[in-house]
């Protein structure tokens, strides 16, 4: 049954900013795709999706995961299965986080299960190797992107992210079903790429290390130290900052040209991306690879772990 659990210091942002809807823009990130091709970009519109939506190969899932306070000035996770039945993209299975798609036996919220667990779920979503995929959420894609770099980490290429999630589908004006997926069981290879997620180890490894590169994607007041979200304040040493929300803007991703002046690192350098559980650090990471860098991953236990052990070196910026 779905966990209620401590803080995680990006939902807790994603729950006070507004999300709102707009046309993206036309240098932006987002590929426009001619419908008689069977092509997919990573990222979608939801013109592109709406356009799609009847195609017999294409499966698209609902990852959202709500995060509600708790009364106490902190916040917990929720299922999003409850708003899903409610109302979601037609044809949409929901790939729930919370549950099937992490190991929620781990004390560290939303750990990746294991790969063959992993497949097996996802399988039994209608995901297969001859389907392509469209991920979406409510809450700026963060979700969407954990699925999307999960699907990578099992080998699985031909996935996407809808860009602005519901918000944008339900704002052009696209009806929502509540009928639940009629999707046959898929069958989806597992060609394992385990660089794609690394452990405290690699991550402790590579701080001394100039050919690694450290991002944080939580918010600039959590990465300073002028808040803890977790155990200790500040973050990883020698590690940089590109918040989350600093991709997007009103809930779609930023332009290429914006978003490339936010990694200025060697795209071919080995680069770790890390958050508080390993979900905004998706995005990033997301990003990342459409930005062109070659050797990406992300530190799956992120600060829920490296925090809680005073043996790991963390930096408070001045």
């Amino acid at each position: 049954m779905p966990r209620m659990k401590h803080l995680i210091g990006l939902m807790a942002l994603l729950v006070v900013v507004p999300f709102m809807t707009a046309c993206s823009e036309t240098d932006g990130p987002t590929v426009s795709v001619d419908p008689t091709t069977e092509a997919m970009d990573s990222l979608v519109t939801v013109e592109w999706l709406s356009q799609h939506l009847g195609d017999p190969d294409l499966v698209i899932l609902d990852s959202t995961v709500h995060v509600v306070p708790d009364g106490d000035g902190s916040f917990q996770s929720e299922s999003g299965r409850a708003s899903y039945d409610a109302g979601h993209i037609p044809t949409a299975g929901f790939a729930d986080l919370m549950i099937e798609l992490s190991d929620w036996e781990n004390p560290v919220e939303f750990t990746a299960p294991n790969p063959e667990d992993f497949v097996a779920a996802i399988s039994a979503l209608g995901v297969g190797d001859d389907t392509r995929v469209v991920i979406y959420d409510s809450y700026n894609s963060v979700w969407a992107a954990r699925v999307w770099w999960m699907l990578r980490w099992v080998g699985f290429d031909n996935a996407a992210i809808l860009d602005g999630g519901l918000a944008a589908w339900t704002a052009a004006g696209h009806p929502l079903s509540t009928e639940p997926a009629n999707r046959q069981t898929g069958s989806l290879s597992l060609s394992l790429r385990p660089e794609l997620m690394v452990d405290r180890d690699e991550v402790f490894a590579s701080i001394d290390n100039d050919d690694v590169t450290l991002i944080d994607a939580l918010p600039a007041p959590q990465y300073r130290g002028d808040m803890a979200m977790y155990a200790r304040p500040g973050h990883i040493a020698g590690a940089i900052n590109v918040p989350v929300t600093s991709l997007t803007d009103e809930g779609l991703y930023r332009s290429n040209e914006e978003l490339n002046d936010l990694f200025s690192s060697d795209r071919a350098t080995r680069t770790i991306t890390y958050c508080g559980g390993g979900i905004a650090a998706a995005s990033d990471a997301f990003i990342l690879v459409r930005l062109g860098f070659k050797d990406v991953a992300v530190y799956d236990a992120s600060l829920q772990e490296w925090a809680a052990d005073p043996a790991n070196p963390m930096e408070i910026s001045e």
